[in-house]
Order: C-alpha cells, then structure tokens, then sequence
C-alpha cells in the first residue's frame, strides 16, 4: 500500500469512527479515490473553460481551444496571450471566459501567479493567490485543492452538491450556510480529513 493509498485509509477510519451518518456511505462506497497530479496550470484553464458546462460540451471547447494554437500541444501562456479575445471566442468560449484566460496568462507570465511554490502553501494562501485571477473564485479553488493537489483538509462550503448532501444527510430543513456546514463538520469531527468527508457527501447524492 502507497503512502497515499495508507492516507486515505486513515481518512476514512477517522471519519467511521467519528461520524454514524457518513458511516454507511463510506462503507457503501468504498474507498476514497481521488489521484492527484501536478499538471496545476491546465487544470485552471480547464476548470475556468468548463463553468457552467455539461462534461461534454466542455471537452469539445477545450479540444477546439488547444487545436486553435496549432501546437498539438496545450498552450503556454506566452502563445494565449499571442491571441485576442476575438480569436479565442471563435472556439466557442464566452466574452467572460476568454477574458478569464487571459487574465490567468497575464499572472503566470507577470509572476504574481507561480505554480513552483504551491504546495508549501496552505490552503488558505492558495485561495488567496489564485482567487487574485478574474473568474477563480473561491469554489474553484477548492475543487483545485481537492482534486487535483490531493489537500485532505477542504471544506468545499460553496458547493451545492455538499449543501444539497448535508440537508438530507444531517435532515435540515433549509439548505446549509457556511456557518450550519462548519458545524457540522466540526460536531461529526471531519478535521483534518473535511476533503474525504466531502468527497462521500457528494457520492451520497448518487
């Protein structure tokens, strides 16, 4: 068993044991299998490309978007920032969505956002670094927290998928605020592995 593989095992044994309700979905669902990877720049341009999107229809824009470069390659930011918002709309992205790009391009080139130094950041200094891009906000960096740089410890409060999940499984009778799910989390115990405890709320809406 990986280092990893043991993490998640830990994660999920901490939250049977301190949460009956999570209880049955984890033992239902099984383990926990979220793998995480270093490719940080291109999972923002994909998470900003895929906004309000079906899977679908976000892979097409995103497969037009790296054939618009001609590269056969993902585009670096320098090559973005060779094409206007015109150019990128034609691949089917949104006025806000080309100029999100953009702006994310600007960041890397300017230095002000770096990815060589992310993981000795917390999560708190990652969402303040990459919510300074137009069109990350808050929920996005939690996903990228999650998703793709494997953080155990994200509390995805904004999510509607974890408010919609709370209210049935914790049976309140209106949708969770930030304050109601930080509750929660801290009565049932889900630090330091919130990320796990999230991932299972999510599959218990399946």
């Amino acid at each position: 068993m990986s280092s990893t593989e043991k993490n998640y095992a830990h994660a999920t044994q901490h939250l049977l044991l301190h949460d009956p309700i999570l209880d049955s979905i984890i033992n239902h669902v099984g383990p926990y299998p979220v793998r995480p990877h270093k490719n940080y720049y291109q999972e923002l341009i994909q998470s900003i490309i895929g906004q309000q999107l079906s899977l679908k229809a976000a892979a097409s824009i995103e497969a037009r978007f790296v054939e618009l470069f001609g590269t056969g390659n993902f585009p670096t930011p320098e090559l973005i920032l060779s094409r206007d918002i015109e150019a990128l709309r034609q691949v089917g992205l949104s006025r806000p969505k080309c100029r999100y790009i953009l702006d994310l391009a600007q960041h890397i080139v300017d230095g002000t956002v770096r990815f060589d130094h992310l993981d000795d950041l917390t999560n708190d200094q990652v969402i303040a670094e990459l919510t300074a891009v137009k069109g990350i906000g808050v929920w996005t960096v939690h996903m990228f927290l999650i998703f793709c740089m494997g953080r155990l410890n994200v509390l995805a409060y904004s999510d509607l998928g974890i408010k919609n999940g709370i209210q049935k499984l914790y049976n309140l009778r209106s949708l969770p605020d930030q304050t109601k799910i930080e509750s929660i989390a801290k009565k049932h115990k889900w630090h330091p592995y919130e990320s796990v405890a999230c991932w299972y709320v999510w599959k218990s809406l399946e």
